[in-house]
């Protein structure tokens, strides 16, 4: 149904931002926070590649966890962080990291749960051995994401999934272990776009085409001569990705199986030479009729509740709708809400479905670290995350024979 605006559409509507206007307003989350007892001991896989160091960069200095182990491929295995990464953010290696020495992919680090950064190639069965050894992992691999049994989670979107986590043990045998895994990262930031408009129109039809920063393709990346002045219309496996996780995100846990959406979607996905920042323009065809002052509202006005709000990572109103004709850009806007806010621009009428829209998103950290984070925080504020028996402390509480 084609979307009807009033009077005009938007003319009537005031911008909350001048045209000159370089900052992005987030209000971040005020709600008491509920954290655990005592800090949470979190490992990452894949710690020296470019998400993996994202996460060892978020853990510094976290509330909640604590960084005690970092894994990775065997010819880092032995060395010391410091010595094993090519380090590539901006901020230098944090002091708790640097002197960690690297372990193998042997399910027997000293912590409670891990977080997956892992290259595609070895994440599957290494996941599944941390989980079969009572280890949770939060996974931001490609690999489980669609297994039946297995959350695909974005909390302010679908946080009711991880009431699956009890069926996905008793499948597969595990104790204390499971996967949870967080989205691609040009769906993370369309998914929590849709989801007010879903919740307040319903959604029929989505058209997008991604304009995708070269940092999505991990390091070293697109070859400079391929990308550079260029854009390249092919990211393997990206649109079929786009297509399908959206309908399991979007979709509806039944008690025994994953519903999908039934939303048809279709995905054009193009490689861009912008370091950071994934920007999409969607096209979405509603279920209700909405004007477009509603449509924008729906958006501005997207709150999380008070559970999620006390998370650390947590916003409070995750999609920044802006009013400058051309916004959002990722140099401008893609640390909106420490890099964990979906902005919006350039919302209007669509001649073929109803309203289209831009919107952008840090891939690495929405769409990748700051996504995995941010679902641990869920699993423990919800007491999944609990402390783990390591070996060194069972010995320490078996008695002295005499």
């Amino acid at each position: 149904m084609r979307a009807q605006s009033q009077n005009g559409g938007d003319g009537n509507m005031q911008s909350k931002q001048s045209a000159n206007s370089t900052e992005v307003s987030v209000e971040n989350a005020g709600a008491p926070v509920r954290r655990p007892e005592k800090k949470l001991r979190a490992g990452v896989l894949g710690a020296t590649g470019i998400v993996g160091q994202r996460l060892v960069s978020l853990l510094a200095g976290h509330p909640w966890f604590e960084l005690t182990e970092v894994a990775a491929s065997e010819r880092s295995s032995g060395k010391t962080y410091a010595e094993a990464v090519r380090w590539h953010l901006g901020a230098p290696i944090p002091e708790v990291a640097r002197t960690l020495v690297v372990k193998g992919l042997d399910p027997s680090l000293d912590c409670d749960f891990v977080f997956s950064a892992l290259d595609s190639s070895v994440a599957g069965p290494a996941e599944e051995d941390f989980a079969r050894a009572g280890y949770p992992v939060v996974s931001n691999c490609r690999n489980h994401r669609m297994d039946p049994d297995v959350p695909l989670l974005i909390p302010e979107v679908n946080a009711a999934h991880l009431d699956v986590i009890p069926l996905q043990q008793k499948n597969r045998g595990y104790d204390t272990g499971f996967i949870v895994t967080n989205p691609n990262c040009s769906t993370a930031g369309l998914v929590l776009v849709l989801k007010p408009l879903a919740d307040a129109f319903g959604l029929e039809k989505i058209f997008v085409v991604t304009l995708q920063a070269i940092s999505g393709a991990g390091y070293p990346g697109v070859a400079s001569m391929d990308i550079q002045g260029n854009v390249v219309p092919f990211i393997s496996g990206e649109e079929e990705k786009m297509e399908a996780e959206p309908q399991k995100l979007l979709g509806k846990w039944d008690g025994s199986r994953f519903i999908d959406a039934g939303i048809g979607l279709s995905a054009h996905c193009n490689r861009v030479p912008v370091i950071d920042g994934h920007l999409e323009c969607v096209s979405v065809g509603l279920k209700k009729i909405a004007s477009l002052d509603e449509v924008r509202e729906a958006l501005r006005n997207f709150e999380v509740g008070a559970e999620l709000a006390a998370l650390p990572t947590a916003l409070r109103n995750p999609v920044v709708v802006l009013d400058d004709e051309n916004r959002p850009q990722p140099r401008r806007d893609v640390d909106a809400g420490n890099g964990m806010a979906a902005v919006v621009g350039r919302v209007r009428e669509c001649p073929l479905l109803d309203v289209k829209l831009t919107l952008l998103s840090h891939n690495l950290v929405r769409g990748a670290a700051g996504a995995a984070l941010l679902n641990a925080e869920l699993l423990a504020a919800r007491g999944f995350l609990k402390r783990r028996v390591t070996p060194s402390e069972s010995q320490l509480a078996e008695p002295v024979s005499r």
